[in-house]
């Protein structure tokens, strides 16, 4: 393997679909793909990708079926609180992208308590977006920024740089690919910003069975392209 991205995104698609093709309700597919989730932090920490982000719940998925919220909230708080031990024994950073506020104060409280407890582990820098939308992220980016102008802050300050530092993403790099599985082709209010200048990969394959060598297969199609900024 040639050139290895340092930063992968993945939009992590195709869990129902993948359910109904075996026969089963949409909820067994979210919790395979949850266990998926462990399966890709350790090939990309094995190959040595250092950041993983992943899509795991929009601002736009609260529209779905009640029943299937509640099922996915109710994986995720468990997926998150698996996340301590995970963490532990990957020396793993974790750190979650989205609108906390619009969730339980339990869910909450676990997720600052992850941040806090994992942030200087040294191993794969793991993101998860999670009541996440990008165009929401720039909004609350740019509320934060103008009580700073209230405060002092000069609108002739304001760089690309700066804009950044406000966002769920700060001090961390931009995504050099992102992959999307399940054969959709957008990004899906996903990282918008970030993603100025990201390589996109497209597979049809399911996520839950999104597998390692399907991994290899996304970062080796990244090293054969010819990474060009400003037509340079």
């Amino acid at each position: 393997m040639n050139q290895v991205p340092e930063h992968v995104a993945i939009i992590l698609d195709g869990n129902g679909r993948w359910a109904k093709s075996k026969g089963m309700p949409r909820n067994y597919g979210h919790t395979m793909g949850a266990k998926n989730v462990e399966t890709i932090c350790r090939a990309c920490h094995n190959m040595g990708i250092r950041y993983l982000t992943v899509y795991a719940f929009s601002t736009e998925n609260w529209k779905r079926p009640d029943d299937e919220v509640k099922a996915i909230m109710k994986l995720l708080k468990s997926y998150l609180k698996t996340c301590f031990t995970l963490a532990k024994d990957n020396d793993m950073c974790v750190r979650v992208l989205g609108d906390l506020d619009g969730l339980d104060p339990d869910m909450r409280d676990t997720i600052l308590r992850l941040e806090e407890e994992t942030k200087d582990y040294g191993g794969l820098h793991f993101q998860i977006a999670l009541n996440y939308g990008s165009r929401d992220e720039i909004v609350r980016a740019v509320r934060r920024m103008e009580k700073d102008r209230e405060a002092g802050l000069a609108t002739g300050d304001i760089t690309e740089e700066m804009l950044a530092s406000y966002l769920d993403t700060k001090g961390i790099p931009d995504p050099d690919l992102l992959i999307r599985t399940s054969g959709e082709e957008r990004l899906s209010n996903f990282l918008l910003w970030q993603c100025a200048y990201t390589e996109f990969y497209f597979t049809d394959v399911h996520w839950p069975a999104f597998n390692e060598e399907e991994l290899k297969k996304a970062v080796e199609s990244y090293g054969e392209r010819n990474r060009r900024y400003g037509g340079v």
